[in-house]
Formats: C-alpha cells, structure tokens, sequence
C-alpha cells in the first residue's frame, strides 16, 4: 500500500507542535527483537538496545523546546513520555491536520510530535548504519502510536505502567517468544 492511501492514526484536528505531554511507543520493524532480552523481569539492553537510550536522550538535548520523562527500551519496543513545553503553533497560520494536503503523509511539521519521532528513529537507524556500515532490514514499523496525556493521574498510571513493563513482559502485547 503506497504511503498516499495510508490512513493517519493521528487525532484528526489536533495540533501535535502544541504544549503537552504525550505517551509514545514504537516498534521495531516485524517486532524483531533487537533491543536485548527481558530476564526475570528486568531489561538487559544490548549495545543497540543502549544506542536506543543514548537516542532518545538526545532528543531533549538537541531541542530545548522537549523534556523527556519515564521511558522503557524493550526487545522489540519503545516506550516513552515525551512533553513539548513550547506552544509552537504560532510558527504557522493553522494546525496541521486542517489542511487536506497535510492529511496525505507529507513531511512531518517542523517541531511537531511527529517529526520528533522520526528524528530519534532516524538517529537510531543512522548511528547503527555508522557503527556496522550497513543494515539489512529496517530498525523500525514506519508508524508509531501517541497518546496524549490529560490530566496528572493519568501521567501517573503511564509512568507506573513504563516502569513495570519489563516485569510484566510474558503478557505484553509486544511480547514475541
């Protein structure tokens, strides 16, 4: 399926460069696991499982507008709380899921949610490039889910669930044998 018949898994009208927290997780690519392994409940990362880390906290160095919170590198998945603390939407006259064009997977919005991801997961896929010299299958699915987060108690509940999901790793909806 071209990436123009793709339908958007995005909140339709909701502006993803706007202030917020916001609940992501990205799978790697046919969910191999490339990450390292679970071990009586605790995450033993790999050195890709380690660069994924080393990526994802330079996601917040890179941009002063992003500060990161609780996040968990699992052997097939990446789970995250990310907050963009700036309201950027004033860096363009209208959200940008309102323009139809915008709808059809063109390039992410500079500083929107969605081109923060595909940062990190390029950074990812670049570094490993650099360290191997190729790669021979994708690191990553092409897609990623976000779920904004509403209110503290919420927060919480997200926070607790990252920290635990290596405990509770055999009933994960990721998990693969």
């Amino acid at each position: 399926m071209s990436d123009r018949h793709r339908r958007s898994i995005r909140l339709q009208d909701y502006d993803y460069t706007q202030a917020g927290a916001y609940f992501v997780t990205t799978c790697t690519f046919q969910r191999a696991h490339l990450f390292g392994t679970v071990i009586d409940g605790t995450m033993l990362l790999n050195d890709t499982g380690v660069l994924v880390q080393h990526e994802w906290a330079q996601t917040a160095m890179l941009r002063d507008y992003v500060e990161l919170d609780a996040f968990v590198v699992m052997p097939n998945h990446f789970h995250g709380i990310i907050v963009i603390t700036e309201d950027l939407q004033g860096m363009r006259p209208h959200a940008p899921t309102t323009d139809p064009a915008r709808r059809q997977f063109a390039k992410p919005i500079a500083k929107s949610l969605s081109s923060i991801i595909a940062a990190f997961k390029a950074g990812v896929t670049r570094a490993l490039k650099l360290r191997s010299g190729s790669i021979e299958r994708p690191i990553w699915h092409r897609n990623f889910y976000e779920h904004i987060i509403r209110s503290e108690a919420e927060l919480n509940r997200i926070r607790d669930y990252i920290e635990h999901n290596p405990a509770r790793w055999r009933e994960d909806r990721f998990y693969l044998e």
